[in-house]
């Protein structure tokens, strides 16, 4: 059953702090983008454990994705970081995965009309920072901050969708962090040396709360390097009603919020419709409107 969403109250003093985000500093980060450590043993056997008890097996099959969304955005992070949220155009979305090729699709529909974004993944140098297609209401947008914004949320929706999946093959640099509570939970602390970061960026710092009872990845913590307006920020987002679909443990409910430099509730969200294996390829995806298999809505959860 679907839980009324969160609420947090925002002080005075949150308000005050609000409107000085993209100008402060990454002092004091609670993920400081340090050298990436030695390999850590345990840290891989506890994020493979959690990518096993969220279907690692069966989302190996899955060749893409058809997921939707809606939900709300919180008061004052439109006006914090208005490129990221895109109030306009990003309402309800249908999106569409394809794992392997490390893509990401988006078609938002909101109430200044539709943006389309086609990401895929590259490896965060200048030679290869990923491939973005960004469309507003048909037409193609050049502008700097809209996109690398749009390919910092591409990324990150992938992330949040599959957690562990979306990471434990990689092969990146991971770390123990001990542990911390997660809605009453006692989950362990998985860190992440994300390369390439989240994405146009080289590098990004992620950490896991995995629930020691169940293996559940219920919390993700990231650091925002993609974006001009968000570098030196760090946000969590929290997972909620997981439901085991097609073999895979699916989040059906998010709630994120910015946690550095200053916490501010950000947005709700939850899965609509869900359905996987179309046999669709990059091509349906790469323009103004998804295209073939990809064009039709995500069947209705």
């Amino acid at each position: 059953m679907f839980q009324p969403m969160k609420v947090v109250p925002i002080s005075r003093r949150t308000l005050l702090g609000a409107a000085c985000l993209p100008f402060l500093t990454a002092c004091g980060t609670p993920l400081p983008l340090l050298p990436a450590p030695r390999p850590d043993a345990a840290a891989a056997a506890r994020l493979l454990a959690s990518a096993q008890v969220h279907g690692l097996e069966a989302y190996r099959q899955i060749k893409d994705i058809n997921v939707s969304y809606d939900g709300r955005w919180r008061p004052l992070i439109n006006a914090v970081q208005p490129e990221v949220v895109d109030a306009g155009y990003r309402g309800s979305s249908q999106e569409r995965l394809l794992p392997a090729a490390g893509v990401v699709a988006q078609a938002y529909t909101g109430p200044q009309g539709r943006k389309q974004v086609f990401w895929r993944r590259g490896d965060g140098s200048a030679a290869r920072p990923g491939e973005l297609g960004l469309w507003y209401g048909g037409q193609a947008s050049t502008d700097p901050a809209r996109r690398s914004a749009s390919a910092l949320v591409a990324e990150c929706y992938g992330l949040f969708l599959l957690g562990p999946l979306w990471l434990v093959d990689r092969g990146l640099p991971l770390q123990m962090a001990g542990s911390e509570r997660v809605d009453g939970r006692l989950c362990d602390v998985v860190n992440v040396w994300m390369s390439p970061g989240l994405g146009q960026v080289a590098s990004d710092r992620v950490s896991l709360c995995i629930g020691r009872d169940d293996g559940i990845t219920r919390r993700l913590r990231f650091t925002l390097e993609g974006f001009a307006g968000t570098r030196g920020a760090v946000a969590e987002v929290d997972t909620f009603d997981h439901q085991r679909r097609f073999g895979v443990l699916w989040p059906m409910r998010s709630y994120e919020e910015v946690v550095h430099p200053l916490r501010l509730p950000a947005h709700d969200w939850h899965v609509t419709g869900l359905d996987v294996n179309r046999g669709y390829g990059v091509d349906a995806l790469q323009g103004p409107d998804f295209t073939g298999a990809a064009l039709a809505p995500a069947a209705p959860v």
